[in-house]
């Protein structure tokens, strides 16, 4: 591709990742309210700091919500319920208690029921007088509901069109009015026991319970609730500057925010206030590219990655909007802390912290819960990004949780003992949504490695997978270059001390060391770990054998590839001899072909250089250990000055330039791996060989 055609398109590249910035802007700004925003921000006990407030306009002063809830209470639990009255009901029980006593009567074959005086035709006739005084006075059902109210409750009791207010003490149960009919009819008919379930049989409820009745009623009753407690006259002063914010002047501003709110406000399109809430979600999307292309450019450089930063401002605005909708939560609930949790464990610090304020401050423009919202998710993404663990660590991830949400309980209770002035009126029913928060947190954990997969991350989740000696390629390389595997071994131990010495990835640079020299098993005899007898450069030119060993890291990435391997570890195949010559068989070429103009591309690595801390690590790591192989019985003074050498040799080829390694890593990287050498060849100290300074040294140390 031609320098030209190649601009053209990294230009409509860079078009095309501004214009999915702007996307997600206007995406974003259609879930804003239709409402003008109110200006001023109160809580109880605090001191008003604006200048002295008068009503513009008329408004009514709404009771508190917890007054409002009070009053409903009061009413459901006062409010009188519905019985209807069955008029047939006694006739037919009448009826039916006649004809029981005629049946009984004929049974004994003496005639009809009305002729003489025999005694159960006088137990029908008092039995008959008896059954319509219970049901004159009612007998009524009690609902479930109403079972443990106290004699003195009242219903309503509805017969066609009348209604007439009883208390359950003037009614009988069925169980209290079969006990007055039988003590009535023992007194007078003490013999007559078998008569008696005969009267039993014909008592039952003439007054049931009207559910559908007493719920309309209810309903009707609680819509004509009162929730107004007077009203503010237009002029009138509603707070002065600098008084204290008492009970009675936040009632009033509530009350006029509220006002104010419904006055600005519509389901209508508001261009203004749409170009409002647009303007400040292009500042938003604004500063947070101003510092992605300062400090993470990268991200701008991959579709996916961009991408995976721009989704969750979407997502979680949208969440927003719709739980707005649901009067029954509050957006507290919505788990905001995922943002940061995933995006640390793909990108840094700073760029999570930074991510999750931008999405707070969006959703923040959308939920009605206010300043409050902001604070207590702010504070509660700080203390994500600062303790959540690795993903591998079950135990410690969940201690993570746990530290976020008590950030989220503390931080809410502080605010609102400050707004309700006490912790009588807090409402402790939140503290369930905020664990359910938590709850909902631990989500993080399975999103970590499907965004993995969606958009090619790789998490240490898979690289400790990747890891594990058992995998296919660790068995190739154990099998066909046993020495290149102890090779990437000790670079993998140095790379990973040396990366927790500078603050690097050492679980990336450590995995990276294990596979960075696979491509020698193509042709593994031709490296010296791998030889044990005659080497086979031998019967090769010095062109020949440098292009073999330089096959090694294009071979390499091809077999990467070909296993699925993340592209990070590709990237550390590929750089950790960044473009450095094969310096022997250069050298060599050169002195057997001394008229001869050498092609230096052809003894160069093809690269390209480490682009990041870790891989300069790596090629520190596995030129210094590689290097240190050649030594016999070295000394301190050998390591030290391998090290040293082989160090300034990179610094002097440039091929730490592109990569974000500073002198002071350096440095420490350098002590480190001489320290580290002199543990692997057990160099003794030099001891000074005057007979005084001998006499000096301890035996035990000798």
């Amino acid at each position: 591709m031609s320098n030209k055609w190649q601009s053209t398109f990294s230009n409509f590249d860079r078009i095309g990742k501004y214009g999915l910035v702007g996307a997600t802007v206007l995406l974003i700004s259609f879930l804003y309210p239709n409402r003008a925003k109110f200006k001023y921000e109160f809580q109880k006990g605090q001191r008003w700091s604006y200048e002295t407030l008068a009503a513009p306009y008329d408004f009514a002063i709404n009771k508190s919500v917890q007054k409002i809830k009070e009053d409903r209470e009061r009413l459901e639990k006062e409010f009188t319920p519905y019985y209807r009255l069955n008029s047939n009901l006694p006739t037919e029980k009448l009826q039916l208690f006649e004809n029981d006593c005629a049946s009984y009567y004929l049974a004994l074959g003496t005639g009809t029921l009305n002729a003489g005086v025999h005694p159960i035709s006088r137990f029908a006739k008092a039995g008959k007088r008896l059954l319509e005084g219970i049901y004159q006075q009612g007998v009524i059902e009690i609902a479930p509901e109403h079972e443990k109210e106290q004699a003195g409750f009242v219903i309503n009791v509805v017969q066609g069109n009348n209604l007439e207010r009883k208390t359950l003490a003037s009614l009988l149960t069925v169980e209290s009015a079969k006990e007055i009919l039988a003590d009535s009819l023992r007194r007078y008919f003490p013999h007559a026991d078998s008569l008696y379930s005969l009267l039993m049989k014909a008592v039952a409820p003439n007054l049931i319970y009207d559910a559908v009745l007493t719920q309309q009623f209810k309903a009707q009753a609680l819509e004509q609730l009162v929730t107004t407690k007077g009203i503010v006259r237009q002029g009138n002063i509603i707070i002065t500057k600098g008084a204290v914010v008492s009970d009675d002047d936040y009632e009033k501003l509530v009350s006029f925010k509220a006002a104010f709110e419904a006055n600005y406000g519509s389901s209508e399109f508001s261009f203004p206030i749409y170009l409002g809430y647009l303007l400040l979600t292009i500042v938003v999307f604004w500063v947070f590219t101003l510092y992605v292309i300062a400090y993470r450019r990268e991200i701008f450089r991959k579709w996916l990655h961009l991408v995976s930063i721009l989704i969750w401002p979407l997502i979680f605005c949208y969440l927003t909007f719709l739980l707005e909708r649901v009067e029954a939560l509050s957006a507290l609930v919505i788990p905001f802390c995922i943002v940061p949790i995933i995006v640390r464990h793909f990108f840094t610090y700073r760029l999570a912290f930074f991510t999750h304020v931008i999405v707070v401050l969006l959703a923040g423009f959308i939920t009605s819960v206010g300043y409050q919202f902001t604070f207590i998710q702010i504070v509660a993404g700080v203390v994500a990004v600062l303790t959540v663990a690795d993903a591998r660590y079950w135990s410690k991830f969940f201690m993570s949780v746990l530290y976020i949400l008590l950030t989220y309980m503390v931080s809410y209770l502080g605010l609102a003992v400050i707004e309700e002035g006490g912790l009588q009126e807090v409402d402790w029913s939140m503290f369930g949504w905020l664990f359910f928060n938590a709850l909902l947190t631990l989500l993080a954990f399975p999103l970590i490695p499907l965004m993995e997969r969606t958009f090619g991350f790789t998490s240490s989740i898979s690289l400790v997978e990747l890891s594990d000696m058992n995998r296919p390629l660790m068995r190739l390389l154990s099998i066909k270059a046993p020495g290149t595997l102890q090779h990437s071994i000790q670079v993998a131990n140095m790379a990973e001390a040396a990366a927790n010495k500078v603050g690097a990835d050492a679980l990336l640079v450590r995995t990276g060391a294990m596979y960075h020299d696979i491509g020698k098993t193509f042709n593994p005899e031709y490296f010296i770990e791998n030889q044990t007898n005659r080497s086979p450069h031998e019967d090769l030119n010095s062109l020949q054998s440098a292009d073999i060993i330089i096959r090694h890291v294009t071979e390499g990435a091809s077999l990467a590839k070909k296993h699925h391997l993340p592209q990070t570890l590709i990237d550390f195949i590929l750089t950790h001899h960044g473009t450095t010559r094969v310096e022997f068989f250069y050298r060599t070429f050169k002195n057997e072909n001394p008229g001869l103009k050498v092609e230096e591309a052809k003894f160069t690595y093809p690269g390209p250089k480490p682009r990041t801390k870790e891989e300069g690590i790596l090629m520190l790591a596995d030129s210094i250990e590689a290097t240190s192989r050649s030594l016999k019985n070295p000394t301190v003074h050998d390591i030290d000055k391998l090290v040293d050498s082989t160090i300034a040799a990179k610094i002097e080829q440039k091929q730490l330039e592109d990569c974000k390694i500073t002198f002071k890593d350096v440095e420490q990287c350098r002590s480190l791996f001489k320290k580290m050498l002199h543990s692997i060849y057990h160099v003794r100290i030099e001891y000074p060989e005057d007979e005084q300074a001998k006499k000096e040294v301890k035996p035990a140390v000798l």
